[in-house]
């Protein structure tokens, strides 16, 4: 039997809008078409794995208790239960001191893959920011950004896809995973 496909998720500006060190639980949102693709994936057998860089906390902006908050908040707008995340990584370094999870290092796919037995084929690293691609190509797996609009990336490469919203996302992963 195959191992699960898997997606490692960044938070802020990919499953909910990025409020730059977002504090307040009442303000979380999620974006478009987030709650709908992740209800359909999990029904096909996909894990799910949050890895956010949250510098907000070391810069004195927020605390992890308000970011947990924000984070169950998101869980229940999502409405697929506490357990969703089958693991979560809050990267708290900064750019200037960065930790070791800090993306674009891929630290925390890497030992996921390893502790979950996961095939790098059949993973998937989704954000909108260049860091989140480099994290999931460090690590050897696929990548997704996210991408209202043109900027970052303009085209698909063979290890990035590019797609303007959660709605494009299921449709290019299942596509995808049809072909593996």
């Amino acid at each position: 039997m195959l191992p699960k496909p898997a997606l490692f998720l960044d938070r802020d500006g990919t499953l909910i809008e990025d409020l730059h060190y977002l504090s307040d639980p009442n303000k979380v949102r999620l974006l478009p078409g987030v709650r709908e693709c992740l209800v359909t994936l999990k029904k096909d057998g996909w894990l799910f794995f949050l890895f956010s860089n949250q510098s907000g906390i070391r810069r004195g902006f927020c605390t992890l208790e308000q970011v947990n908050a924000c984070n169950q908040r998101m869980l229940d707008l999502i409405g697929l239960g506490w357990d969703l995340f089958t693991k979560t990584c809050l990267a708290l370094g900064t750019a200037e001191e960065p930790c070791g999870y800090r993306k674009p290092s891929p630290k925390f796919i890497l030992e996921c893959l390893e502790t979950f037995c996961l095939d790098p084929n059949r993973c998937w690293m989704i954000g909108d920011k260049k860091t989140d691609v480099e994290a999931g190509q460090k690590a050897g797996i696929r990548t997704i950004l996210i991408q209202p609009q043109s900027g970052i990336l303009s085209k698909n490469s063979p290890q990035t896809v590019v797609c303007k919203d959660f709605s494009e996302v299921l449709n290019r992963l299942r596509e995808k995973k049809r072909q593996i």
